[in-house]
């Protein structure tokens, strides 16, 4: 993004009527990437009774994505600068496009969890690109509107999507979950449309070297790990040897990836920038948070729906208020965060979603939604509030002015890689504390996360029981983390007088 006429605030596309095309496709990419993400927790009850998959099936729908979305999103906006972002951005709208289509008409599990790995590959490309492109187009008096434009449509995506995925899942059956995939055709066929017929292209802003042995390294290695942590498809937890082998296999890998991080001339994670205090501890709060966010919020709504027989709309109301909240709290928390430093409104985000998280564990046996999920999730989405903005300026003012952009991009990619982790590990504990509560009914035929019909009321009873002990383990362990989360925020990060 470091072309001449960027840098000196310059806009790369003149006339206005380019720059507004440019907005609208960066929109329209970025839209399909928050509907896939916002929904998918919601839809897979209905996608594994669907297509009979199991619960480590349904984590590789969501890993097979995040895999390579975190592991190659930095050699994707290396890419952009290296080939010219319209073509990169493009290309990965292109790739997105394809695999969405194949997602949506996907005859069996296998077919849905390699093209969600390619969804996640094209998602590598464009996401960086959304608003690399939209600061490209834009000179810089005008660049902090157009972002704001964006980010206020990006906000009411991923407010709106579980809302109508939620009923569309409720008024049309189980079936409709291909829906959030084929809604990605229309949205981004007029986005690749408009960079194709509108957009001029644009020239290579570097001419660095592209880190493929690093980004092989980084998705075998976070590849093992998860395959270690989740199986080889059955519903139950996976043997030890199974585990040790794997994760061992994969931690390797990884340690070689930091070994070539440092040896490469141009690494495409700089390792210098953990050296700084404050990027280094924004960057592990940033991982224990979002794997304990994720953690929960992926197994909250399979708890809600299968478990407890909430129908999806309720579920998507029930999670309305935490994206609403972050919405309309975010701004107000940054101007805090200019005042009192990141530290302190971070630290208080944390405790707050940690309070938020312990108490689902704790009223999960009264199977509340209303009372009790709902106003502690619309704590845990004040919390966040707290979290995300100020999150962003520790972030960027940790680094030098010409290391904003790759340090933005690393935090991105921790994000995703904690998603990726967490969903692996808490699904194996969510299968052995299930397992392990049925106790002496083990025989039955029920699993978590799967509703079951034709059970005595006993065994429905037991089995309810058994779901409500396993998320309130993995609720519980995450809310621990925040707990860490917030400790390292308040010993790390700036706090002003």
């Amino acid at each position: 993004m470091a072309e001449h006429g960027a840098a000196t605030g310059e806009s790369t596309y003149r006339p206005q009527s380019l720059r507004r095309y440019v907005l609208i496709a960066a929109i329209l990419a970025s839209s399909m990437a928050f509907i896939d993400g916002s929904v998918l927790s919601i839809v897979i009850p209905a996608l594994r009774a669907n297509l009979g998959a199991t619960l480590v099936d349904a984590q590789w729908v969501s890993n097979g994505y995040l895999l390579f979305l975190g592991s190659l999103l930095l050699l994707g906006g290396a890419a952009g600068d290296r080939f010219g972002l319209r073509l990169v951005f493009g290309s990965g709208i292109g790739l997105f496009v394809a695999a969405s289509l194949v997602c949506a008409v996907a005859p069996d599990i296998g077919v849905l969890i390699l093209f969600r790995a390619i969804q996640g590959i094209g998602a590598a490309l464009m996401v960086p690109g959304s608003l690399a492109i939209i600061a490209k187009a834009y000179p810089k008096a005008e660049r902090g509107r157009a972002i704001g434009v964006w980010a206020a449509a990006s906000s009411l995506t991923t407010i709106m999507g579980p809302v109508l995925g939620g009923f569309v899942l409720t008024v049309l059956g189980d079936w409709s979950w291909r829906l959030i995939f084929a809604i990605n055709l229309p949205l981004g066929g007029i986005a690749l449309a408009l960079l194709i017929l509108r957009v001029p292209s644009d020239r290579a802003s570097a001419r660095r070297r592209l880190d493929i042995v690093g980004a092989a390294l980084a998705s075998l290695g976070l590849m093992l790990v998860a395959f270690g942590l989740t199986g080889s498809g059955s519903e139950s937890v996976p043997p030890l040897s199974h585990i040790v082998i794997h994760c061992g296999g994969g931690a390797v890998l990884l340690v070689g990836f930091l070994w070539w991080e440092r040896r490469v001339r141009e690494p495409m994670l700089p390792l210098r920038l953990f050296a700084i205090r404050q990027f280094a501890g924004a960057n592990a709060l940033t991982f224990t948070l979002y794997f304990a966010l994720t953690g929960v919020t992926f197994y909250l709504p399979m708890t809600l729906i299968a478990g407890w027989g909430t129908s999806p709309a309720q579920v998507s109301m029930v999670m309305l208020p935490f994206a609403v909240a972050i919405t309309l709290l975010s701004r107000l928390s940054g101007q805090w965060a200019d005042r009192y430093g990141p530290g302190p409104l971070i630290t208080a985000g944390s405790l707050l979603v940690a309070a938020a998280f312990a108490g689902l564990a704790v009223t999960a046996p009264l199977q509340q939604i209303w009372l009790a999920v709902l106003p502690l999730m619309s704590m845990a989405g004040v919390g966040m509030a707290l979290v995300v903005s100020p999150l962003s300026t520790a972030v960027m003012t940790s680094v030098e002015d010409g290391d904003t952009g790759i340090a933005s991009g690393t935090n991105n990619a921790v994000s995703r890689v904690a998603g990726l982790l967490t969903v692996a590990a808490m699904g194996m504990l969510a299968a052995l504390v299930f397992e392990r509560s049925l106790g002496g009914a083990a025989e039955l035929e029920v699993f978590f996360g799967l509703p079951a019909s034709g059970l005595s009321p006993s065994d429905e009873a037991l089995r309810q029981s058994a779901t409500n002990a396993a998320f309130a383990a993995i609720a519980y362990l995450n809310a621990g983390l925040c707990l860490v989360s917030a400790l390292v925020a308040w010993l790390t990060l700036e706090r002003k007088a």
